[in-house]
């Protein structure tokens, strides 16, 4: 009789884990987010008293609920424990809705070059 009740517990039950989705279930099987996503560049929510949840997907409030705060891409798929090219997707689909705001790093070359900064160095101890 187990053997018999082991054959009839469906395969995407984990006892241990709970139901296991695959993430492309979770992007509706998109693998590339509209807008690229820098690992560093951070996101921040739309406030929780100005956002209709009812209609976004379980991942979604919970990106919205950890984004209240600024946070890094980076840091936000390892809090909400999935994978980052799922998280640039669903970030995506919140950026578009205009729910979340991202702030990306400024580019290498715009910043300063190692002579200015020598100079600003030996101008402070000039002082």
């Amino acid at each position: 009789m187990a053997a018999d009740a082991r054959h009839t517990d469906p395969d995407w039950l984990d006892l241990d884990a709970g139901p296991v989705v695959r993430p492309y279930t979770v992007t509706g099987g998109r693998v590339r987010p509209a807008s690229g996503f820098d690992l560093v560049a951070f996101v921040v929510a739309a406030p929780l008293d100005r956002v209709d949840l009812a209609p976004l997907q379980p991942e979604h409030r919970l990106i919205i609920e950890i984004a209240q705060r600024p946070v890094a891409v980076a840091e936000l798929a390892a809090r909400v424990d999935l994978a980052l090219g799922v998280v640039r997707v669903l970030l995506s689909d919140l950026l578009s809705a205009g729910l979340v705001v991202s702030y990306e790093p400024q580019p290498a070359t715009a910043l300063p070059n190692h002579d200015i900064l020598q100079a600003v160095v030996n101008g402070l101890r000039a002082l």
